[in-house]
């Protein structure tokens, strides 16, 4: 399937078709993760929120704890 984006305020929006949405059982009300690996753009329904925050939480302390040595790694 190729979609267009469209404007939607200062935005772009890509429209969902329903057929998409009933196979992967979400709704207007499902949290969905947007994240990237280079060259793809991958959209993907949060289902465990309660995982996602603590792996959020943890990634936070991580990178309070080491941030010198995470910006030393990434120059």
């Amino acid at each position: 399937m190729i979609k267009k984006m469209i404007r939607h305020g200062n935005s772009s929006a890509l429209i969902i078709d329903k057929p998409i949405i009933e196979l992967l059982n979400i709704n207007n009300e499902t949290l969905l993760e947007i994240s990237t690996d280079g060259n793809n753009i991958i959209i993907s329904p949060v289902h465990d929120i309660e995982s996602i925050n603590k792996l959020s939480k943890a990634l936070e302390k991580i990178n309070k704890k080491h941030q010198t040595t995470l910006r030393k790694l990434a120059e």
